[in-house]
C-alpha cells in the first residue's frame, strides 16, 4: 500500500493526514514509498517529545521537495500510518536553511482531527489557540531542526484561507 496517493482534500476546509510519528514519541519517523513501510530517520534527546501527532499531506509537494508537513492537534495519539481526517486551521509559516544553501520554504501546517473531543471544538484558526501553546510549537520546530544543523524561521501564523490557497498551489507540483 502507498499511503502517498491518498486523496488530500475529502471536502470544503478538510485535509487527510498520514501520521508519521504519533504525539508524545522521541523516534522521528519517516515513512518510506520505495519500501512502503515507516523508517526510524532519528531519536530526540531526552526530553524533547513530539507535541502532537505529526505526519504528511499526501499527493503535496513543498519547496523542499518533501510532501507537506502537518500538526494533528488532539488529546491522544494515534499510531503511524493512520489516516486522519481534519479541519484545517491554518499554517506556521516558514524557512528552513541547510548550511551552505539557500532558505525554503518548509510550513507547517495545523489541523484538528475531525474526531477530536471537545478541548479543540472552538478552535477556527492559529489565533484560538493558546498564545503559549503557539510559541511552544514554533520553538519546538526551531529546535528540532536545530539539532540537524538547519535553522528554522518563523515567518507567521496564518488561518485557514491562506492555508488552503497555499497546500493546493503544493498539489500541483506533486
Amino acid at each position: 500500500m502507498n499511503l502517498t496517493h491518498i486523496p488530500p482534500l475529502p471536502g470544503k476546509g478538510r485535509l487527510r493526514v498520514v501520521i508519521e510519528t504519533p504525539k508524545g514519541s522521541r523516534n522521528k519517523l519517516d515513512y518510506d514509498p520505495r519500501l512502503g513501510a515507516f523508517r526510524l530517520a532519528k531519536t530526540l534527546p531526552e526530553g524533547m517529545v513530539f507535541p502532537y501527532d505529526f505526519g504528511f499531506v499526501p499527493l503535496t509537494r513543498g519547496e523542499d521537495g518533501d510532501p507537506l508537513d502537518a500538526l494533528v492537534l488532539m488529546a491522544e495519539s494515534t499510531v503511524p500510518g493512520c489516516v486522519v481526517d481534519c479541519r484545517l486551521i491554518g499554517m506556521i509559516e516558514a524557512t528552513q536553511k541547510e548550511r551552505g544553501k539557500k532558505p525554503v520554504g518548509n510550513d507547517r501546517y495545523i489541523a484538528i482531527s475531525s474526531e477530536a473531543a471537545c478541548e479543540f471544538s472552538d478552535i477556527e484558526r492559529p489565533d484560538d489557540l493558546p498564545a503559549q501553546m503557539l510559541d511552544q510549537l514554533e520553538k519546538f520546530f526551531v529546535n528540532y531542526n536545530d539539532l540537524e544543523g538547519k535553522v528554522f524561521r518563523c515567518l507567521g501564523t496564518h488561518g485557514p484561507k491562506r492555508a488552503l490557497k497555499t497546500l493546493k498551489s503544493a498539489l500541483r507540483k506533486a
